[in-house]
């Protein structure tokens, strides 16, 4: 932060014509235009890596990436939920870590990763009777 200080922008808040809002930013665009917005990183860095790693192909010269939302950054977000919700992770603290407002939102959205929750409630049942006895 000392070679590279951060660099104070004024953009429009939450949508395009909303009220203008000050921040020091770290990142900015190369260009200098505004804040880095998810695409620069998805068509910089994330979408190449995949195509050297051989998991999408490379565009065509002159072409953008294919624009396929499994292979962006959001990808990774969803890796991390599933694998958190996998894990037993609390849907409030997921929600948290997600910076959503409202955990009830979150279920919404990433209830199709949960693993099926029968043999963990069986298992709670199996072993809170083995200590009784």
């Amino acid at each position: 932060m000392k070679a590279f200080p951060p660099v104070e922008m004024t953009l429009p808040w939450l949508r395009a014509d909303g009220p203008p809002v000050t921040k020091r930013l770290l990142f900015t665009r190369l260009d200098g235009a505004g804040a880095v917005r998810r695409t620069d990183f998805n068509d910089r860095a994330w979408k190449p890596a995949l195509v050297a790693a051989g998991v999408i192909p490379a565009p065509k010269p002159g072409e953008r990436h294919q624009a396929a939302r499994e292979h962006g950054m959001h990808a990774l977000r969803h890796f991390y939920a599933s694998v958190l919700l996998d894990a037993g992770k609390n849907v409030k603290a997921l929600s948290n870590y997600l910076g959503h407002s409202d955990p009830g939102f979150t279920l919404r959205v990433y209830t199709h990763l949960m693993p099926s929750s029968d043999a963990r409630a069986r298992n709670a049942i199996d072993s809170l009777y083995q200590t009784v006895t």
